[in-house]
């Protein structure tokens, strides 16, 4: 009998997956706004450097300031377009809060994979003497930076989906409870960047691993408490 509940619930999950992905598909409004923000950001500090190069360390801030603020221009819109197209209640109808939140986060971590790829891409063509020396440590941190980072947006989302003031209360709610990943990820990336061992880095992926599992923990139990409100 369990087996069957989870596969029906597994089933409603890549139900609600599939909708936002046909959805973003169709107005690609996400994609666009973080895009366009990543292209005008990396151009800009392109230019500002000009042949300078930049040292590990500011050049791995650098990275994440660009991924905290690209994030913030899109990942909102897993639960604000559904208060703004009308949607929610039938949602709220069709499906289970396990199925909602874990839908919604598995599209976030797919949004934050794609946008995070496109902008370290970008970050490296247009920036000038910036070498990984490190890919394992690098990718890793990347992996587990784009999973923190879609778990943490995904419940603040929710969160801030009924609010009038949507866009500004998102990036300032986000940016304490992503603090401690946005130091780790800083972290990570310049030991990559040095060209550091993959043990060395160990304890950083340790924390961002941990607070992987504390914010969708966390998150699960207090979605249907928001998601119902």
């Amino acid at each position: 009998m369990s087996s069957v509940s989870g596969v029906k619930i597994f089933r409603k999950i890549v139900a609600v997956l599939e909708k936002d992905v046909k959805s973003e598909l169709k107005t690609r409004y996400a994609l666009n706004a973080m895009l366009m923000f990543v292209l005008t950001t990396v151009s800009m500090i392109a230019f500002a450097t000009a042949d300078e190069k930049l040292t590990n360390g500011l050049a791995a801030g650098i990275l994440w300031i660009i991924l905290f603020f690209s994030a913030m221009m899109g990942l909102s819109k897993s639960f604000v377009a559904e208060e703004e197209r009308g949607t929610i209640l039938l949602l709220q109808l069709t499906s289970t809060g396990t199925a909602v939140y874990f839908g919604k986060l598995l599209f976030n971590v797919l949004l934050t994979m794609i946008l995070y790829g496109l902008a370290v891409m970008m970050f490296f063509f247009f920036v000038n003497g910036v070498v990984i020396k490190s890919p394992a440590v690098f990718w890793t941190s990347f992996l587990l930076g784009s999973v923190a980072t879609a778990s943490a947006t995904t419940i603040i989302a929710a969160i801030i989906a009924k609010a009038n003031t949507k866009g500004a209360l998102f990036p300032v709610l986000s940016f304490p409870v992503l603090l401690p990943l946005i130091l780790s990820g800083v972290e990570t990336t310049y030991q990559a960047l040095s060209g550091v061992a993959f043990e060395q880095a160990r304890n950083n992926f340790q924390i961002i691993g941990s607070y992987i599992v504390v914010v969708v923990t966390v998150s699960f139990l207090l979605f249907d408490f928001v998601w119902k409100e």
